[in-house]
């Protein structure tokens, strides 16, 4: 006898089944990656995230723009420092006319309503490639926090919507909440990488921005002193449910696909949205094994791109979402 109830009712054809989906992607979902450089009329494809660019500032007026009319309404902004204005200290960050503060400024004056968060880490400027000031081959927790702030609040002066600290030094989210309290930038916001591993996945991205730790003697070879060990997982509860108590607007999961059980556990917990970041590594192994044909480029980026909002995530930072919505159209 078969059973009164058969789920296969329910998946009879594409209607149906898109009636009773339960998580489905939109615009809105997304936050976009944008990779700003020094110069005029260049948009210069990193070489291991195939179409994928770094713009001119000239060029990133006419980007946003495209991306407000695709619906897409929220930018991360990162940027490449020539290497003649790094240093131990990320003095450079602190220049209320470095590239980053332009690159607020032209993306807010191009599309006022654009959501613009900024990338709050000192390896771009680093001399060393690394997220803090460091001395005798050790990254300074407390002196690091205190130039992090002082640049979240230089951003937050340049116009940007929301602070993006993805150092994960102990303690910067309170100083920089602290510090923008007292400079009266109550309404800007601040998305914490809450929990961000030291992963193998990172390696493009610091292609993109010439970001990597350098090898030198003396010099950590790698960011375990202060990104999460791979292995934790109850680690990332501890450090998020801080974070919030530090003042965190939105928290962050880093890297997305091998990490989803992070990004339940975090949603699980959670009193303030939980953002996940699709990163460069991710992007670019969905690129190689399609260009070798071996998998279905615009299906296996569905796939793991939904996935992460099924694990519970509400904003998805992607190197995709242009492609995503697109075929969402």
């Amino acid at each position: 006898m078969f059973p009164l109830r058969r789920n296969r009712r329910l998946r009879t054809n594409e209607s149906m089944r898109s009636l009773v989906r339960e998580n489905i992607l939109t615009p809105n979902d997304f936050l976009v990656p944008l990779f700003i450089i020094e110069g005029k009329g260049i948009k210069e494809e990193i070489p291991s995230m195939p179409n994928y660019f770094r713009y001119t500032l000239d060029l990133l007026e006419k980007e946003v723009k495209e991306l407000w009319a695709m619906g897409l309404k929220s930018v991360l902004l990162f940027v490449k420092v020539p290497d003649n204005l790094k240093d131990n200290k990320g003095t450079e960050a602190l220049n209320h006319n470095g590239l980053m503060q332009r690159a607020i400024k032209v993306v807010k004056n191009a599309v006022p309503e654009m959501i613009v968060m900024t990338d709050v880490a000192l390896d771009p400027y680093s001399s060393f490639g690394h997220d803090g000031v460091i001395e005798n081959g050790i990254v300074l927790n407390d002196i690091s926090s205190s130039i992090l702030a002082e640049m979240a609040l230089s951003h937050a002066k340049a116009g940007a919507d929301f602070v993006a600290p993805s150092d994960m030094m102990d303690g910067r989210i309170l100083e920089m909440r602290e510090l923008l309290e007292e400079e009266n930038f109550t309404n800007t916001g601040i998305m914490s990488y809450s929990a961000k591993y030291a992963s193998a996945l990172y390696g493009p991205f610091r292609d993109a921005l010439d970001s990597a730790p350098v090898d030198l003697v003396n010099i950590p070879k790698d960011k375990k002193t202060y990104q999460m060990d791979y292995h934790n997982r109850e680690e990332a509860i501890r450090e998020t449910r801080m974070d919030i108590e530090e003042g965190a607007d939105i928290v962050m999961v880093k890297p997305g696909i091998v990490y989803l059980d992070i990004i339940r556990d975090i949603k699980n917990m959670s009193e303030v949205p939980v953002a996940a970041y699709q990163v460069s590594g991710e992007y670019a192994m969905i690129k190689a094994a399609a260009e070798k044909g071996w998998l279905n480029h615009d299906a296996i980026m569905l796939e793991q791109t939904t996935a992460f909002k099924r694990a519970g995530a509400d904003i998805i930072a992607s190197y995709f979402a242009k492609d995503i919505v697109r075929l969402l159209k």
